[in-house]
């Protein structure tokens, strides 16, 4: 069995976009999130982030394997 955190990269080379996009999405959501530690958040603004990540990821495969639209909403994926 793997001792690997679920909270780690499976492209490591994807981190860095990844973080930029988790912040694009909660600025738009308006979630006051930051560098560093976020333990001032509540379950529901972290969780309104790490969902409408997934959805926007969705979309932006569904257009990908449809041939339409650009892909993603500005964020190097």
């Amino acid at each position: 069995m793997s001792n690997r955190s679920g909270n780690t990269t499976a492209v490591p080379e994807a981190k860095g976009a990844m973080d930029r996009f988790k912040f694009e999405v909660a600025n738009e959501l308006g979630v006051p999130l930051s560098d560093g530690y976020n333990g001032n958040l509540t379950s529901k603004q972290n969780g309104s982030v790490g969902g409408y990540m997934v959805k926007k990821m969705i979309e932006a495969q569904e257009r990908q394997m449809t041939g339409t639209g650009t892909g993603t909403t500005g964020a190097a994926m």
